[in-house]
């Protein structure tokens, strides 16, 4: 049996709600709707940045295939323009001459395919280009909001670990110089229940909640008033109300 002055029995319901709130303080911190947003907005930055160099990649390699298409053009006009000087120049024999016409012939139909893998090429690279923008605005967008959003969680957070501080600081004062006995026994049982003590009134516990028949209420408000009381249902310590129901 473990005997614990009645005040002291009372000051630990004081500990209790300071711990309850500190709990509360805790799950808050926890499960901040700020917080988890400023999460998911790291992962889409993190992304939305993946993917913006990926499609720089792309666009680049695309942008080496537009210069090495204009070159291919340029090379194939360059051809066509000397043998048009030649042809024009009547320097050669007939079957020279014909032959330049015939080279000149296949070199409009290469002009022409190759202007064609050009603009395939050229087309291919504004789609990327125009994803990529988009991309990028995305970026843009998503940085500024978690900024935004950072700087809330971190003021939430500020704002919670000093009330977190307050309430230790008072945990701290209302706990001093109860009995040592009776906290290990409290703190067992908030570890495994989520809260040590509670309050006996109205014929129940108000920890679970769970109703005492007053046969066992009767039978525990008759022990004497220094002895620590538990809850028949939950294990509780039990707490007697200042002024015990007649």
């Amino acid at each position: 049996m473990v005997t614990v002055d009645p005040a002291d029995q009372r000051r630990l319901l004081e500990v209790q709600a300071l711990d309850t709130r500190l709990d509360q303080v805790a799950h808050t911190r926890e499960t901040l709707p700020e917080a988890a947003r400023a999460a998911e907005l790291q992962s889409l930055v993190g992304t939305l940045r993946d993917d913006v160099v990926l499609l720089q990649t792309k666009v680049s390699d695309l942008d080496r295939e537009v210069t090495r298409a204009e070159n291919d053009v340029q090379a194939v006009r360059a051809r066509a323009e000397r043998d048009r000087a030649r042809l024009e120049s009547g320097q050669g024999s007939s079957k020279d001459l014909m032959g330049i016409q015939h080279e000149l012939e296949s070199l409009a139909r290469r002009q022409s395919d190759l202007e064609d893998v050009e603009l395939e090429v050229m087309e291919r690279r504004e789609e990327q280009a125009a994803l990529l923008a988009g991309v990028e605005q995305r970026l843009a967008a998503a940085r500024t909001e978690l900024e935004t959003v950072t700087a809330a969680r971190d003021a939430r957070f500020a704002e919670l670990d000093s009330q977190r501080t307050a309430l230790e600081d008072d945990r701290k004062a209302a706990a001093t110089g109860l009995a040592e006995p009776m906290m290990k026994v409290y703190e067992r049982l908030r570890g495994r229940l989520g809260s040590g003590a509670a309050l006996l009134e109205a014929g129940r516990c108000e920890g679970c909640r769970m109703p005492i028949s007053p046969t066992e209420v009767h039978a525990l408000l008759a022990r004497p008033a220094d002895e620590m009381l538990r809850c028949p249902e939950c294990e509780r310590i039990l707490v007697r109300p200042a002024k015990p129901d007649a």
